[in-house]
């Protein structure tokens, strides 16, 4: 690892992005590690090289793949203008059997656990677990006029900012006002590399998902985990997820901001760490 370059081109150095086909369909991930598969999937602001911290604190223990969510990255975006969480779930379905991947594990942050939970509830992988950063329930649940008032808000934001003016006002916003200069290079580079039309299809998604709707199909280990300083998915919100969840705990990632994996990997790799550690007993 070359700490001599700046994050974003570390991240392209040491973990340079795949591409499979399949089905006519693009996707792009990149990949680190040996042992058993563990499975990263990213928020809606975001992409595959926000795990950096992950993909290489990670590495002597997992296998790793970090997918770019469709209308991300070079990924093919969802057929439907407004897709639901299982349309994404659909698709890295498609994903993990065209690499022949069947997960262990399964990381979802933000947009990502909404995404990762309707995975599980619809096809009932056999996991290990399950863990949920910072997760974004989605307004699924909520009146429409919220909904609408969620969904038109962030469409607005990027139809009004353009995605380098989103990356340049919005990054702190998934950090504590303690993050580090180089957390917040790797915050405003993912965000740089969003594409507008899968931003809003996920904004849609967001606005008509609901996470604890679907945790009742699911029953087994799940770890949620939520930044004290997080005021995009505060606290109390994780704690409904976590609660909705027949076999879960909830971990307080102490200090760090929505963007948890990516403000402080080590303390969020240990957490991780140490909850499947504790799943051998």
């Amino acid at each position: 690892m070359n700490t001599s370059l700046p994050i974003e081109q570390r991240v392209d150095a040491d973990f340079p992005v795949q591409e499979i086909s399949t089905d006519g369909r693009v996707f792009s991930y990149r990949m680190a590690g040996e042992g058993p598969m563990l499975v990263l999937l990213h928020g809606i602001g975001s992409g595959s090289g926000s795990w950096f911290h992950q993909l290489h604190g990670l590495a002597d223990q997992y296998r790793m793949i970090a997918w770019d969510a469709p209308g991300y990255g070079r990924t093919t975006p969802l057929a439907p203008e407004t897709p639901s969480a299982k349309d994404y779930a659909t698709a890295l379905k498609a994903f993990l059997t065209a690499l022949h991947i069947k997960p262990e594990v399964v990381i979802g942050h933000s947009l990502g656990a909404l995404m990762a939970g309707a995975y599980v509830a619809a096809f009932k992988p056999a996991l290990r677990a399950l863990i949920l950063a910072d997760p974004a329930n989605g307004y699924g649940a909520a009146d429409e006029a919220t909904r609408l008032d969620k969904m038109n808000a962030r469409l607005a934001m990027v139809n009004d900012l353009g995605v380098a003016g989103m990356a340049a006002s919005r990054s702190s916003n998934l950090l504590s006002s303690k993050a580090s200069d180089e957390a917040m290079a790797l915050v405003r580079w993912n965000m740089s590399q969003i594409h507008p039309e899968g931003y809003r299809q996920a904004t849609r998604t967001l606005a008509h998902g609901h996470l604890i709707g679907d945790a009742a199909d699911y029953e087994g280990p799940v770890l949620v985990m939520g930044g004290s300083e997080d005021t995009v998915t505060p606290e109390a919100g994780c704690r409904d997820v976590a609660a909705a969840f027949r076999n879960s705990e909830y971990s307080t990632l102490p200090g760090v901001g929505h963007a948890s994996y990516v403000e402080n990997g080590k303390q969020f790799n240990n957490s991780v760490l140490s909850f499947l550690d504790s799943l051998h007993g």
